[in-house]
């Protein structure tokens, strides 16, 4: 994603685009899997982890990421696919607890889960735990 997109991104969410912001959001861009800090740290050495922290609360403020916990306790975070005022795009993960990746299942929603009344639910994270097909097939195990 070049700078322009980010810029572009980041003011149809309504944040102003600054160049740690831009560079975060990048950073998420390029990932092909949710991303916790300490990845975006790693990959971004300008920027500091307070204010990586500072960035992810901001776009989850305004529906730019979402979070979810990964199988190893860690908090992971993605770019929204879907703009506007809600984590709409909200779709299944698949945590391998072989190889510690997470996968998004993009064509898989979330199923609606019935809650009782007075309860507002304000988000939800269905992780799938298990083997991913590689390492299923390095142990030997069919699918």
């Amino acid at each position: 994603m070049d700078e322009n997109t980010c810029i572009q991104l980041l003011e149809a969410h309504g944040i102003k685009p600054t160049s740690n912001r831009i560079l975060v959001v990048r950073a998420l861009a390029t990932e092909d899997a949710p991303s916790s800090i300490s990845d975006l740290e790693r990959g971004l050495l300008s920027v500091d982890k307070s204010s990586i922290f500072r960035c992810l609360m901001l776009f989850r403020e305004h529906h730019l990421v979402h979070s979810m916990e990964d199988g190893d306790g860690q908090v992971k975070y993605e770019l929204c696919h879907r703009h506007g005022d809600s984590d709409d795009d909200l779709h299944v993960h698949f945590y391998c607890r072989q190889c510690h990746r997470i996968f998004c299942m993009e064509d898989t929603p979330v199923p609606q889960v019935a809650i009782p009344e007075g309860f507002r639910m304000e988000s939800i994270n269905y992780m799938i735990k298990g083997l991913c097909p590689e390492c299923a097939r390095k142990r030997g195990q069919r699918l």
